[in-house]
C-alpha cells in the first residue's frame, strides 16, 4: 500500500516560521503520511533573486524539517535538469516511487497564477494539489477538479523570505521570523549580509 506524500517545494531562501507552521498543520491534520520539503535549485518565477548556495538552503531546511514529525528535506530536485519545472519533478518522483500518491502543496498566490505553470492541467489530472491560504488571495476551485485540489484549513501567515533577507541585510535580527537555529546558521555562514 503506497503512502500519501506531500511535496512542499520552494527556494526556502531562507526557510521561515510560515513554512514550518504550514507543514506542521498539514501533518497534524493527517492530510498526508509524510511531507517532503523539496528545495528547488532555481524557481522559473524567481530568476534574478539573490539566492544562497544550495548546500546552505538544504541545511537550513533540514534544521526545520527534523523538528516536524513526518517531515524531511529532499534534494531530489537538485539532480533534475535546470530550470526545474514542477511537472518534471512530480513525474520523476512518480516513476521512482510508483506506489505512492503525491500531493503538491502550494500557496494561494501560486494557485492564482496556476494557468502560467508548465503543464498545469497535467499536474491536476495526475496528482493532487493542496492550497494553503494567503492574505489577499481568494481561492476558487472549479467543481470538476475539486476531488483533486483542496483548500486546506491553515493559518494565514504573512512572513516572506524576501522580508527576512532585507532585515538581515539591514542588520536587523529576524527574531521570531526564523527559528533560532536557522538564524544561528545564517549568521555563522554570513548569509544574506
Amino acid at each position: 500500500m503506497g503512502k500519501r506524500i506531500g511535496i512542499f517545494g520552494g527556494s526556502f531562501n531562507p526557510i521561515h516560521v510560515g513554512h514550518a507552521i504550514i507543514a506542521s498543520t498539514i501533518m497534524q491534520q493527517h492530510l498526508v503520511d509524510s511531507l517532503w520539503f523539496m528545495v528547488t535549485p532555481e524557481n522559473p518565477f524567481k530568476q534574478g533573486n539573490k539566492m544562497a548556495p544550495e548546500v546552505h538552503r538544504l541545511r537550513l531546511t533540514e534544521l526545520v524539517s527534523r523538528r516536524i514529525a513526518g517531515a524531511s528535506t529532499s534534494a531530489f530536485e537538485m539532480q533534475m535538469p535546470r530550470p526545474s519545472y514542477t511537472i518534471d519533478t512530480l513525474n520523476a518522483l512518480q516513476q521512482k516511487f510508483p506506489d505512492d500518491e503525491f500531493h503538491l502543496i502550494i500557496g494561494a498566490d501560486n494557485w492564482a497564477r496556476w494557468e502560467q505553470w508548465k503543464s498545469a492541467d497535467e499536474i491536476v489530472n495526475r496528482f493532487h494539489v493542496m492550497v494553503y491560504p494567503r492574505l489577499g488571495f481568494n481561492v476558487e476551485i472549479p467543481s470538476e477538479i475539486s476531488h483533486r485540489v483542496k483548500l486546506i484549513d491553515a493559518p494565514v501567515i504573512e512572513v516572506s523570505s524576501t522580508q527576512i533577507r532585507n532585515m538581515i541585510a539591514h542588520g536587523i535580527t529576524p527574531a521570531f521570523y526564523v527559528t533560532d537555529d536557522v538564524y544561528k546558521y545564517i549568521t555563522l555562514h554570513n548569509l544574506y549580509q
